[in-house]
């Protein structure tokens, strides 16, 4: 059959068409009508070293891909960095690092289909972790980052809060001054230990709703409601295991962070696809 150009005006129509078609069953995926829970393991740490050297493996055979797609991640920890010295907003600084951390796991989201295509034995090229921006389920994953982002500034204003109580309202004179006054006096311990208690709790909820909901709205066609009800049934199933999970991110994420967040881009990457590796154990 002979192939004709069509008019601009129906291709256009076509393309609205196939739009329209996308932004419907991205809605869709936001919620879901089978609201059937996804069956939980059990899991032991024998899991996590297993998912951490799976993730490893995953960093190892795409390691060009996986640092393309979380080199945003240390950037724009750079950026609130830098923002923070010139904005005048010192004793944020650290909330700020720190409460980065809850956005991993939307910064992991290319590194889970990486994962997923790896599995599937697929191929992989650099466009592979930018490929769930196509997907149907990407609306569940920009839901629930949408909620990690609020939860991210919600700690900051706490912690701004915090620095309110204790050693403000007034702005540090210089770094010096102000770790001075952090290490050294009565409201400084104050402080670190009222944010290091504060900061666990939303780092406990971040943990308990995203350990493994992300890779499971990307993998299975459910709703963001049963993709965080399914995570924390996982950690309440499986507390210390959790616990300790969180616990190596933490580390990691740390010692990632202390040169300058240059070395996020080797640890975020094993961290994202272990994390992959660990909802596929601990879901059935």
């Amino acid at each position: 059959m002979a192939k004709t150009i069509g008019n601009p005006i129906s291709w256009s129509l076509q393309r609205l068409e196939r739009l329209g078609e996308h932004a419907a069953d991205t809605a869709a995926a936001i919620g879901s009508e089978d609201m059937t829970m996804p069956k939980v393991r059990t899991i032991t740490t024998d899991d996590l070293i297993a998912a951490l050297r799976a993730g490893a493996s995953d960093f190892a055979a795409a390691r060009a891909d996986a640092v393309f797609a979380v080199l945003i991640y240390p950037l724009a920890g750079l950026v609130l960095v830098a923002a923070g010295f010139h904005m005048n907003l010192l004793p944020l600084i650290f909330p700020m690092i720190a409460g980065f951390a809850i956005l991993g796991p939307v910064a992991a989201v290319g590194l889970y289909e990486i994962s997923r295509r790896r599995e599937a034995g697929e191929e992989l090229d650099w466009l592979t972790a930018f490929s769930v921006i196509a997907s149907p389920r990407f609306g569940g994953v920009l839901v629930l980052g949408i909620y990690l982002a609020v939860l991210f500034l919600l700690w900051i204003l706490a912690a701004a809060w915090i620095y309110e109580l204790t050693l403000g309202p007034g702005a540090p004179e210089s770094v010096s001054a102000f770790a001075r006054e952090v290490l050294t006096t009565p409201a400084g311990w104050e402080m670190i230990v009222i944010g290091i208690g504060v900061g666990f709790l939303f780092a406990l909820t971040a943990l308990a709703i995203s350990v493994v909901s992300f890779p499971l709205l990307l993998d299975r066609p459910v709703g963001v409601p049963v993709a965080v009800a399914t995570s924390i049934r996982v950690f309440r199933q499986n507390p210390r295991v959790v616990l300790t999970w969180g616990a190596i991110v933490a580390a990691g994420l740390i010692l990632g962070a202390l040169p300058a967040l240059v070395g996020l881009i080797v640890v975020l990457p094993i961290l994202g696809h272990a994390t992959r590796h660990l909802y596929r154990r601990a879901v059935a």
